[in-house]
């Protein structure tokens, strides 16, 4: 079924952000690709050992490309479980481009994206949770992120599903024999320990669970919403958590009309926090609308922040606030 699903093509692709750099990396995967490489290399690396760095030049014929630094990793000890060649050349666009069509005359096909996780996937190097954990680690924009994607990658998840596995594998089969010999006048099977079983079971699914959550904050950030009522403060609350002067203050009621979105990483977390109309009986259309995206924020966020100023604002006004904030939790 993977031979199938799998191309075995030697595919080739530009593992650096493209655009102008100091260094470029250019990888390919696949039975062939050594002996792609080595039509176009200076230095005669067919036989060369796996894990071994060569400099040389890439030439189209007689015309010399670049000075390239060429690594070579051998199936199945390498990421994608085939022979791997990653290319480092100099960062000029003009020279990814001439080197990456040159491969390709000589045997090489572009890669999709996500085709080299796809076949570390299918060659066993990895599960399906570390493939994902790829693209995670990659886009981590927080230590909490990028922690979460490595231990993801390394594992760590996929370790939790094995143990929850091999419960589910053992109570199915207490089960059975259980059934196989119903009939008869024998208990195979200790209730109390598929009670306990089950109940290990269930601990370990709502922990994978609120797993989950914790996680998708952490990938995404953790959603944070201001809210209160107009002049409360929340602008200038957001402009000094960002340290400049990201949102428009003025003593003027209702200057925010619309939410303003900003990111701010604390301890390694990323916060994405939302500055919000002020809650009021709306003064005109605009502003009614602005409030009514202040309550779809609400309910999108994992933390709502309520600001008051305790001048102006008594201690039952906040409860009745509060209370109304909550009345609206379901608003959208």
């Amino acid at each position: 079924m993977q031979e199938n699903l799998l191309d075995r093509s030697t595919i080739v692709a530009l593992s650096t952000p493209p655009g102008v750099s100091a260094i470029a990396l250019i990888r390919l995967s696949g039975n062939d690709a050594i002996t792609i490489t080595n039509k176009v290399f200076d230095k005669d690396i067919l036989n060369a050992n796996g894990y071994s760095v060569h400099y040389g030049s890439i030439k189209n014929e007689e015309k010399a490309i670049d000075d390239v630094i060429a690594t070579i990793f051998k199936g199945p000890k390498s990421f994608t479980g085939e022979n791997i060649v990653e290319i480092a050349c100099h960062g000029s666009t003009f020279i990814q481009q001439s080197i990456i069509e040159l491969l390709l005359q000589n045997g090489a096909t572009m890669a999709k994206a996500g085709e080299f996780s796809k076949r570390a996937f299918f060659n066993g190097k990895m599960d399906l949770s570390q493939t994902e954990a790829i693209a995670d680690l990659i886009h981590s924009t927080s230590s909490a992120a990028h922690q979460v994607a490595m231990n993801q990658m390394r594992g760590g998840f996929s370790n939790d599903l094995k143990v929850l596995r091999e419960k589910l594998i053992h109570f199915a089969s207490m089960i059975e024999l259980e059934l196989d010999f119903s009939e008869e006048d024998v208990e195979f099977a200790d209730r109390t320990e598929l009670h306990k079983l089950v109940s290990e079971v269930i601990e370990h699914v709502n922990k994978l669970a609120q797993s989950f959550k914790l996680g998708n904050a952490i990938k995404n950030g953790v959603q944070t919403v201001i809210v209160g009522r107009p002049n409360a403060g929340k602008s200038t609350l957001l402009n000094g958590l960002l340290n400049e002067e990201r949102a428009i203050v003025s003593a003027i009621p209702g200057t925010t009309r619309d939410t303003l979105e900003e990111s701010l990483t604390i301890n390694g977390l990323e916060f994405n926090l939302i500055d919000t109309a002020g809650i009021r009986e709306a003064k005109d259309t605009i502003e009614k609308l602005g409030i009514e995206r202040t309550f779809e924020k609400i309910n999108q966020s994992a933390i709502v922040v309520y600001l008051y100023d305790v001048n102006s604002t008594t201690a039952k006004e906040v409860e009745k606030d509060l209370a109304h904030v909550e009345s609206k939790r379901f608003y959208c």
